[in-house]
């Protein structure tokens, strides 16, 4: 398994725009044959700040992901939503339950 940890900061008012561009991510990858998981999740301490924790089956899917519309169209139009650039941690899966795999 390959694991991508997203790291995105959204600026004040830009909040609505955001959850409509993630969640078309979101559906877009969870339709891929190699994506295993597509979280989404919001940091307590600060709102502004997510993590996009994204399985795949290999880094083969992971390289297919960044060929997608949807993926395109977050990496296009996150810019304008960003108050500071996203970043990605990279793991391995040791154990990830899943009905993919």
């Amino acid at each position: 398994m390959f694991v991508a940890a997203v790291h995105v900061f959204v600026k004040p008012g830009a909040m609505d725009e955001f959850m409509e561009l993630i969640k078309a991510d979101q559906d877009g990858s969870l339709a891929e044959p190699g994506c295993v998981r597509f979280d989404v999740v919001r940091s307590i301490e600060d709102p502004s700040e997510f993590l996009i924790w994204e399985v795949y089956l290999d880094e083969d899917a992971a390289a297919f992901h960044k060929t997608t519309p949807h993926y395109h169209a977050f990496k296009e139009q996150m810019p304008a939503l960003a108050s500071k650039d996203r970043y990605a941690d990279r793991y391995e899966g040791v154990s990830i339950p899943s009905d993919k795999a």
